[in-house]
């Protein structure tokens, strides 16, 4: 019994995985900004190309 209550203090003062889940959430965020400003370039540079295009 007492082997389990020294591995839950050592649990519980464990924050390895916190701050890996930090990182994890905080590389998603980038990802999510990324891929929305990809997205609204793409569009915006297939609407200039048609508009060339057209003029051609």
């Amino acid at each position: 019994m007492i082997e389990y209550v020294k591995a839950w203090l050592e649990l519980k003062t464990d924050t390895r995985a916190v701050t890996a889940l930090e990182y994890g959430l905080i590389a998603a965020l980038i990802a999510a900004v990324i891929v929305t400003a990809v997205s609204q370039l793409g569009t915006s540079l297939s609407s200039k190309f048609t508009t060339i295009g057209g003029q051609i």
